[in-house]
């Protein structure tokens, strides 16, 4: 019998608390109660969506949310089906579980909900509108309790490695996915053809590429570029091609070539760890779960929670991708910036972590909220809550630039309300409007990163 909505509730609530230990006060992650255990060969977990996300991430984060449960041998296969793996493991009493993940592109997962033939669905994309419209039967899935950001993505344009090629604009990249650089040549290159590598159309990745690069520059990828379902398998493709060009997340660039990327008046940026966990870098992304916020069974709300955990984030970083975790890091100061920014640079360390805004709104996003507990946990950890952080506010252009500073600072100021919240007082606030952007202003993506609010600590 499945659990009610009242047990699932309460389910929930035990375990936010075990997980607020856990983040807040370093206690490792642990589930005092035993999960109900289903009948014979029904899933505790099924996951659907994303090749990105369910290739090698979610196998990895569900044998790791095994094992925290005390589950004995845990073991992933692959299945019949392509892109398709079933984790195996039993309990104590010697009762066999079994989780599913099928990966096949990030549209099949909100498929799958809407059919109810998954608990969550994996993306490598926000869920769009026309999405969010089709399963509003489940619930708000745009909801801090549907959508959770479970770790940071680059998408790396890569190269074959002897390719002197070593960095281009989004708009050159753009032209040359649509077929309009036709030999590298033309770039300063090699005289040699560029070859078209491309996700296939049921990726999210391939959904990134389009709207962050195809997309911002009015272009459509050329009908001869050679499609892959699989990351892995096209960065492979890529290596064996001297005059290939292709895309692919940042977890699978194996023995390509990633190239800097620069986008509208940014700076050549690599696909690199600091770059990407702060989303500066122009192609970073967001990889998701999607679970109906009004019916998420308890292995499913454990799961979510282990994910967010210090263990879970850990599993994140060694499956290859950027794991949501606070560090702090030297930025080096440039000659053109802001007098207080390089002065920030000199005296303090950059935090690993960028808060952002909903669109069109001053409230932080559903990652935002996420990250106030992880920035204030990390601040207090280093005896550095009280007068030790600063907030820099920052936005897109405005036809009035003090009007873009206003808001920036307006921002940094949401930030600092939550954080006080937390136990953490900030030394000093600034707002520096659309100075120092990191991507194009041009296309909502890009401005979407503009509106962000970094934080610095002496």
């Amino acid at each position: 019998m499945s659990p009610s909505r009242s047990e699932r509730e309460i389910w929930s609530r035990v375990l936010s608390l075990v997980l607020l230990g856990s983040i807040c006060y370093g206690l490792p992650w642990q589930v005092f109660a035993a999960l109900p255990v289903p009948a014979e060969g029904v899933a505790v977990l099924r996951i659907q969506g994303s090749n990105t996300v369910g290739a090698k991430l979610a196998p990895m984060l569900v044998s790791g949310f095994f094992e925290a449960q005390g589950l004995k041998d845990v073991a992933v296969s692959s299945t019949a089906v392509a892109n398709e793996q079933r984790i195996d493991a039993r309990d104590d009493q010697g009762h066999r579980l079994h989780a599913t993940v099928a990966a096949h592109g990030t549209g099949t997962g909100f498929t799958a909900l809407a059919e109810g033939s998954t608990d969550l669905a994996a993306a490598s994309r926000p869920i769009k509108a026309s999405e969010r419209q089709a399963l509003a039967g489940l619930g708000d899935l745009s909801s801090a309790a549907a959508e959770q950001v479970i770790a940071i993505d680059g998408l790396a344009i890569v190269v074959h490695p002897d390719n002197p090629v070593g960095a281009l604009g989004t708009d050159e990249v753009a032209r040359l996915f649509a077929g309009d650089i036709s030999n590298w040549s033309e770039l300063g290159g090699m005289d040699a053809p560029v070859r078209i590598h491309a996700r296939d159309d049921r990726s999210g990745t391939y959904d990134t590429f389009k709207e962050l690069v195809l997309g911002a520059h009015g272009k459509a990828l050329t009908p001869t570029a050679r499609r892959y379902e699989s990351n892995d398998e096209l960065a492979a493709a890529v290596t064996r091609d001297r005059g290939a060009i292709g895309f692919v997340g940042l977890a699978s660039i194996g023995k390509a070539k990633a190239l800097g990327i620069t986008d509208g008046d940014s700076q050549p940026m690599a696909p690199e760890l600091t770059t990407v966990a702060t989303e500066d870098y122009p192609l970073s992304r967001r990889l998701f779960f999607y679970a109906a916020p009004n019916d998420q069974s308890p292995w499913t709300r454990a799961f979510i929670d282990f994910v967010h955990s210090e263990a879970g984030q850990r599993i994140v970083g060694r499956s290859g991708y950027v794991a949501q975790r606070i560090d702090a890091v030297r930025s080096q100061p440039q000659a053109d910036m802001p007098a207080f920014y390089r002065q920030l640079g000199e005296e303090a360390q950059r935090l690993t972590v960028n808060f952002r805004f909903d669109e069109g709104s001053a409230q932080l996003d559903n990652k935002a909220l996420r990250d106030i507990e992880r920035v204030a946990a990390y601040l207090h950890a280093q005896n550095k809550a009280i007068g030790s952080a600063a907030l820099v506010g920052f936005g897109d252009p405005k036809s009035d630039p003090s009007r873009a500073a206003l808001l920036s600072k307006l921002r940094a100021m949401t930030v600092r309300r939550e954080l006080i919240k937390h136990g953490v007082y900030v030394r000093e606030i600034n707002g520096l409007g659309a100075e120092l952007p990191v991507a194009s202003n041009e296309g909502t993506s890009g401005r979407v990163k503009n509106r962000r609010v970094e934080i610095w600590v002496y």
